[in-house]
């Protein structure tokens, strides 16, 4: 019996392309077709790459009746997340879906109970999640005691076919929410506490999107347990590249950061935004003399995944989350708070006031 897992991809840009070849190199996966809102010969070359000849769909009901999936994998914008995902696992579908997991928490939530509802597996891309070196910085964020410090950016310069897609996405969500889900994932991660108190600010920098739109934005949360997180994002031709990545935490006992060489990475080359060069453990202990006592541990990162790499490492979870029947009710209880979050910080910069969560 054949008991691979017949899967739609639906969305073929940067993420949608990289989860389709993670679903032609596992043995437990095979791709019944793509669907994709315009580019049709997109999707026919990246099936040729792939060696295979899938059938093209424009439209995803259409795909829905006509592959019968066990599996949806949807990597489209926000805006369709929610609406594609529920008809999914209402049809007997797993899903995987791209973060965020929807336009507003509203949403979100009803994302989370439809698939309790359905009992389908429902993963969110939260790619940090998978990798072993932003997992090994967890760890030791966790070791430098309470509360937290928690300083995050990813700043992206961005030009021609780039900022097209960013003026694209800001249509749909603020960079906030984007991409902050990821880093307030990260930070939930080390406090494993309850987020209390939001802040945010916005900045709108270019005249080519809506006026009531913002391509810079930054949240400050306060945590129970009195931890404090920083995020700042910006999209653009105008952003500085100058620390455009910053990872760093600081607790009583030191303080942990990632490092890469930002002087010879692109910051608006996805596949960069999570590499690590090598982590910084920084101890707070000092000698009898009052000095450092220890010097600063470098651990470097031999084991370092690509971006497919890491694909393919979130397309196994999910195959194990099915066929092991996995409790993934803390996944998405995280991806709905981390959500809450960043859509918290757009209410701050809105109203001008700090958000209570």
């Amino acid at each position: 019996m054949d008991t691979r897992l017949r899967t739609l991809v639906v969305g073929i840009g940067g993420m949608g392309s990289s989860h389709a070849r993670a679903y032609a190199t596992l043995p437990g996966y095979e791709i019944a077709g793509f669907v994709v809102a315009r580019n049709v010969e997109r999707a026919l070359s990246l099936s040729r790459e792939l060696g295979l000849k899938l059938p093209v769909f424009t439209d995803y009901y259409t795909a829905m009746r006509e592959t019968r999936p066990d599996v949806v994998s949807i990597n489209t914008h926000v805006d369709t997340h929610a609406e594609y995902a529920i008809h999914a696992m209402r049809q007997g579908c797993h899903v995987f879906m791209e973060k965020p997991i929807a336009s507003t928490v509203a949403k979100a939530q009803e994302v989370a109970s439809v698939a309790r509802e359905t009992g389908r597996k429902l993963v969110i891309g939260y790619i940090l999640r998978q990798h072993p070196a932003w997992i090994r910085f967890i760890e030791l964020a966790r070791e430098l005691g309470k509360p937290l410090v928690m300083r995050m950016n990813l700043n992206q310069q961005s030009f021609g076919h780039e900022w097209e897609t960013h003026k694209t996405f800001i249509k749909n969500v603020p960079p906030i929410v984007d991409c902050g889900v990821h880093y307030v994932d990260v930070m939930c991660q080390m406090t494993r506490s309850r987020p209390r108190l939001v802040t945010g600010i916005a900045a709108r920098l270019s005249n080519e999107i809506a006026p009531d739109s913002h391509n810079y934005n930054q949240l400050q949360v306060v945590f129970d347990d009195g931890s404090v997180g920083w995020y700042e994002v910006g999209w653009g031709p105008m952003m500085s590249r100058s620390a455009f990545f910053v990872k760093d935490v600081i607790g009583p006992r030191g303080s942990v950061s990632i490092d890469k060489d930002t002087a010879h990475t692109d910051p608006a080359d996805v596949s960069k935004h999570t590499t690590v060069d090598s982590i910084i453990l920084h101890s707070s202990e000092m000698d009898a003399s009052g000095a450092q006592a220890r010097p600063d541990q470098v651990i470097r990162v031999e084991d370092e995944i690509g971006h497919d790499e890491l694909c393919r490492h979130e397309q196994l979870w999910l195959y194990r989350a099915i066929k092991e029947d996995l409790d993934l009710g803390d996944h998405l209880a995280d991806a709905v708070n981390s959500l809450k979050v960043c859509f918290a910080a757009v209410e701050s910069y809105t109203s001008g006031r700090t958000v209570e969560l």
